[in-house]
């Protein structure tokens, strides 16, 4: 579906798509503390966070940061969002089988798990 493993990962294509951006922000704002040579706690004094939080974000822990909050890192580093938009198709709705009949095994199977 898209250039990201968390299409591959998450449960919705919504979760991907949060989980990417997470993933870019958090890359972006790494390249910047990188490229300025910056320690953990000049990067913690210009992200208004602790030095800890740094390390979270140079980490790569993604579960610790929400979107709101990484773009609320953006402006202290000099950096900004660029949404574009991508031609993709939809994924198509899942099909609802209705009126087959059961099999045997399965009919089986629900009989007996029913039964306990």
């Amino acid at each position: 579906m898209a250039d990201s493993v968390f299409y591959d990962l998450a449960a919705t294509p919504q979760e991907a798509a949060n989980l990417t951006a997470r993933g870019l922000i958090m890359i972006a704002i790494e390249q910047r503390i990188k490229e300025e040579g910056w320690t953990q706690a000049e990067a913690a004094a210009r992200l208004h966070v602790t030095q800890p939080r740094v390390s979270d974000l140079l980490n790569g822990k993604i579960g610790k940061f929400s979107l709101d909050a990484l773009v609320n890192m953006l402006p202290p580093v000099g950096l900004t969002v660029d949404v574009r938009s991508v031609e993709h198709r939809p994924a198509p709705a899942p099909k609802k089988v209705t009126g087959m009949p059961m099999s045997r095994a399965a009919s089986s199977k629900r009989k007996a798990v029913s039964k306990h």
